[in-house]
């Protein structure tokens, strides 16, 4: 993972991990033990499990937004390679075109 200068944007980073984590605990606890349907414990649950996966998507949000800004672009999408000059794609396309030959090829 990448070190980043914005606070903010690390702190998301570090909540998202532990958010993530603890949602997987619970989800996973839930399932293995299982849960009375009537349970006060359960409303608890499904209110935990809800609010984890609020903070969950604020953070994602947050980092996406920050690396829209931040990241340069791959260039590699078809509108960025379709405005390229593709003339001078081959290395050997001006020296073919004066008539001239590299060195060594017969």
């Amino acid at each position: 993972m990448v070190a980043d200068s914005d606070s903010n944007i690390a702190w998301h980073r570090v909540q998202l991990k532990k958010n993530r984590a603890e949602l997987k605990a619970l989800e996973t606890a839930r399932f293995t033990m299982g849960e009375i349907a009537s349970s006060k414990r359960n409303g608890q649950t499904q209110t935990s499990i809800a609010e984890l996966k609020r903070k969950i998507a604020q953070s994602e949000r947050a980092i996406a937004d920050h690396d829209k800004r931040t990241r340069r672009p791959l260039a590699t999408d078809l509108q960025s390679l379709s405005n390229g000059s593709w003339s001078h794609w081959d290395a050997y396309t001006q020296q073919r075109k004066s008539g001239q030959r590299s060195p060594g090829r017969g």
